[in-house]
């Protein structure tokens, strides 16, 4: 997703966020920003893992049948 972006550009992002939100709101910024990305890791591999116990679970049935 940030591949894209390099050094310079994090500076930049950087600069620009501190001019916009001040430094006393910064790390209260960025701490909502990692807890809302920790939620959305979560949610992914949760989802990942119930995707897989689906896969197996219709593997099983397939032997079953057969």
């Amino acid at each position: 997703m940030f591949s894209n972006i390099g050094i310079p550009g994090l500076i930049i992002i950087l600069v620009l966020a501190l001019i916009i939100f001040g430094p006393k709101k910064l790390p209260e910024l960025g701490r909502a920003v990692g807890q809302t990305l920790g939620e959305f890791k979560k949610s992914t591999k949760e989802l990942m893992d119930d995707e897989k116990e689906t896969i197996k679970e219709i593997a099983s049935e397939d032997k079953k049948k057969k």
